[in-house]
């Protein structure tokens, strides 16, 4: 039975350059036991956090673009078993950091991967890339859209950018999801604020709470996340037994650490859309998920 109230910790993730790996998992733990302290049970890190670890490769390879997430990959195993164990240590949901992850002999995709109490991994691709990403870094788009089903409640990912498409959360809410999570990674102002103004519409349109968990600070050092700007949000819609803005809390732009909000998940209205259509050209990438197969159980 889902429970009726429960907390959301959605990181301001600093970026960091590590001396090793262990400097990644002590940040990682310090970051996951304050959360949970103050009694989160889901916690969002932000796309693109595992880039923190590009900081380990030789300074030729970290700064190529495509040599870095190939240099990225043997790294991969480690960070799910940090992640899973947290999880498992903790008897909490996990976002974690987004990680580029390797599909192909040249192919990458931009993966938030969602872990369960029990150290269970499944995971949200992607959708829509910015010309950044597809152009010049060698990102692809990610199929599949997804919901999970957790004992706090069933949940979907937006990743960043895929916010900004109003068709995919509308898919996402009419497969029964009542909190869509935002990781986002964005390098100015107006990129912050497209993800919170896109935010806070599909919490309207589509009766359910939406969280982000944005990037922030600086890394000269990496040619692909060297300036990143934001603040995390919880929002609702403006309607009865919300604040009348619809915001229940709000980070501050650029701090570093986290922002808890109490969800109560017993109050959310159920989606009241109509089946959406199905997508078509290359905008709004994905699937309307009406096959069970594309529902996850993450436990």
């Amino acid at each position: 039975m889902t429970p009726s109230a429960w907390r959301l910790a959605c990181c301001q993730y600093p970026i960091s350059f590590l001396d090793d790996f262990d400097g990644f998992r002590r940040k990682i733990t310090v970051l996951v036991d304050e959360a949970c302290a103050g009694g989160a049970r889901l916690l969002v890190f932000p796309e693109y956090g595992a880039m923190d670890l590009a900081s380990l490769l030789p300074p030729a390879e970290r700064a190529d673009l495509r040599r870095q997430l190939h240099g990225l990959q043997p790294m991969l195993p480690v960070f799910l078993d940090l992640f899973a164990g947290e999880a498992r240590r903790h008897g909490c949901h996990v976002v974690a950091p987004g990680f580029p992850v390797r599909v192909g002999a040249e192919s990458f995709v931009n993966r938030a991967h969602v872990v369960g109490p029990d150290g269970g991994v499944g995971f949200q691709d992607k959708l829509n890339l910015t010309r950044f990403e597809s152009e010049l870094w060698g990102i692809g788009a990610g199929t599949e859209l997804k919901v999970f089903d957790t004992a706090l409640g069933r949940l979907a990912v937006a990743v960043c950018y895929d916010i900004e498409f109003p068709t995919l959360a509308r898919a996402q809410a009419a497969a029964g999801a009542e909190l869509i999570l935002v990781p986002s990674c964005t390098d100015g102002e107006a990129g912050y604020n497209r993800v919170r103004i896109a935010a806070r519409a599909r919490a309207l349109e589509n009766q359910c709470l939406v969280a982000t968990a944005p990037m922030v600070g600086e890394a000269p050092w990496s040619p692909a996340v060297d300036v990143n700007v934001g603040a995390a949000g919880v929002f609702a819609p403006p309607d009865r037994g919300f604040p009348a803005d619809g915001v229940l809390a709000q980070g501050t732009l650029n701090a570093p650490g986290g922002l808890d909000a109490e969800e109560r998940s017993a109050g959310i209205p159920p989606p009241r859309l109509a089946r959406p259509r199905r997508s078509h050209g290359n905008r709004d990438r994905g699937k309307t998920l009406e096959r069970t197969g594309d529902k996850e159980t993450i436990r």
